[in-house]
């Protein structure tokens, strides 16, 4: 979404996959910026979007290779701060005049490491860094290639093992470039280095979600003209945030689509459809398609499979009910950042695709609708700061976040109905007990998985023969990464005993400990 009323920040994307954590950053800092792949980046795309400054992603790609993604070199010329991040430093030297070497094993980093100062100049840039008696900073290395000798016009501020040049920085013309990334959590004090990068650049830090909201109505607006949407509507926080705002931009011309596709959760589908018609009067269709559903995933156990089913039959559903709607020519839909980067590099760029998500990549031709996606550059934190901007309900802002293809990727395996209820009863004694100790808010997400597998078990006097279920609980900010919550032992095994006690078909209850990464946060 471009500004016309803000400063903007240039993030050329080479590739890695946390550059949008570098968003983060600086949306956490009020400073509005945007990510395009370094292949839109043209002389003209510069000229236009006139950056204020300018950030260069990391990325997989050597700078030695023959094709390998640059800037146009009419980024220098701009007269703004830039800032190189890995590839990005390395892309920075070799650009302008300085060497770039293959990686040998000492000096290849991965992981946590630590960043010294050089002696002489401490510039404004380092403000705030080396300043807790150790005389070092803790950074995050991902780098096989290094530059081997600096550009013209930079000096070296900071070195670790593996990077002889891990800062570096031409002050006359406000060029500085990390070899470690500043955007992770595991570089602490990385956010540091983005506030004096932005305050260099004069960045007034007043983008806010408010700005956001203005913007984005005023987008709505210009896209839709007078027809009509239809916004397929879930019931989580990211459709209903879009559904408000949209109905916010452009009233009664905006028809809610919720499809009951049988996987929800218990009860979702009435308190669903009584929030939307009762509280806020947005026209509401009420899809019944559990049937059209259940029916099409019967046998299918492959997580991909599963996914493009839901995501076809969704746009099937969408194209029937669109065409019941006078006027509609647009779909709105809940798409948030994770998901575009999880599923292809936004807009167009390098980094790998992970897992297919089933609201993006656009609709098929046939259906003949655009895409309305208004909060495709926002993260999940920032959605609920948006709907909180728009008067939703804090107990509904705040609740954890419900996948797309809803239960069929909490059952991993073929699934069934026996299975889906089963399920449905276990997870709301497990969120029931997250409540009644107080602990939902401290959790970004937790749910029941019911496993592919029977286990033998004692009940009473008698053998029983059921499914065994996993609990997942995880800690996060944006949902890219997270941590399994420690549950106190107590905690487990009274929710255990709970499960077994209290919902039929299941006899054995296993935690989830895995982290992302290596795991995602749903099974499948």
């Amino acid at each position: 979404m471009t500004s016309t009323s803000h400063d903007r920040l240039l993030i050329i994307d080479f590739g890695s996959q946390v550059t949008q954590l570098i968003a983060r950053r600086l949306r956490e800092l009020n400073v509005y910026c945007e990510i395009h792949p370094y292949q839109n980046v043209t002389d003209a795309f510069l000229r236009d979007f006139a950056p204020k400054a300018v950030i260069f992603s990391g990325g997989p790609d050597s700078v030695m290779r023959e094709g390998s993604p640059r800037p146009p070199q009419s980024v220098y010329a701009l007269g703004v701060p830039i800032l190189g991040i890995c590839y990005g430093q390395q892309v920075m030297m070799h650009d302008l005049g300085g060497k770039v070497e293959a990686g040998e094993h000492a000096t290849a980093e991965f992981g946590r490491a630590y960043v010294t100062p050089s002696e002489g100049t401490r510039p404004d840039f380092l403000n705030g860094w080396f300043m807790d008696g150790s005389g070092r900073e803790q950074v995050w290395m991902s780098h096989g290639d290094h530059v081997s000798e600096i550009a013209p016009g930079f000096e070296v501020l900071g070195t670790s093992p593996g990077a002889p040049f891990a800062i570096t920085a031409d002050l006359t013309r406000r060029f500085y470039a990390v070899q470690f990334h500043p955007e992770v959590h595991h570089t602490p004090n990385g956010k540091t280095l983005y506030e004096n990068f932005v305050r260099d650049a004069g960045f007034a830090g007043d983008w806010t979600m408010g700005a956001y909201r203005e913007e984005a109505i005023r987008k709505i607006r210009e896209q839709v003209g007078d027809k009509r949407v239809i916004c397929g509507l879930s019931g989580g926080v990211d459709s209903s945030v879009a559904a408000v705002l949209i109905h916010e931009a452009i009233g009664d011309q905006l028809t809610c689509v919720f499809v009951d596709h049988g996987l929800l959760r218990q009860n979702e589908a009435d308190e669903v459809v009584s929030m939307f018609r009762d509280h806020y009067n947005i026209p509401l269709i009420h899809a019944d398609e559990s049937e059209l559903f259940l029916g099409e995933l019967d046998g299918q156990s492959d997580p991909e499979t599963k996914r493009k089913i839901i995501g076809r039959l969704f746009i099937d559903v969408f194209q029937k009910h669109a065409n019941d709607i006078e006027g509609a020519e647009f779909l709105a839909q809940g798409t948030l950042y994770p998901d575009v980067i999880e599923s292809v590099s936004f807009s167009g760029g390098p980094s790998v695709t992970i897992k297919s998500h089933h609201n993006v990549g656009g609709l098929p031709e046939k259906m003949g609708l655009k895409l309305v996606e208004p909060l495709r550059e926002l993260f999940k934190d920032e959605v609920r700061a948006l709907g909180h901007e728009l008067g939703l309900p804090a107990s509904f802002i705040g609740r954890h976040p419900f996948p797309g293809p809803g239960l069929a990727i909490r059952c991993p395996g073929e699934i069934t109905r026996e299975k889906l209820d089963i399920l449905r009863k276990a997870d709301a004694v497990y969120i029931d007990q997250i409540r009644k100790h107080g602990l939902y808010d401290e959790i970004w997400q937790a749910f029941v998985a019911i496993l592919p597998v029977r286990t033998v078990g004692v009940m009473g006097d008698g053998r029983t023969y059921d499914y065994a279920c996993a609990l997942r609980a995880v800690t996060s900010v944006d949902g890219m990464t997270a941590d399994y919550y420690p549950f106190s032992h107590d905690f487990l095994g009274e929710t255990a005993t709970r499960i077994i006690n209290e919902v039929k078909g299941i006899n054995r209850v296993t935690y989830d400990v895995t982290s992302k990464p290596p795991g995602t946060i749903e099974w499948e």
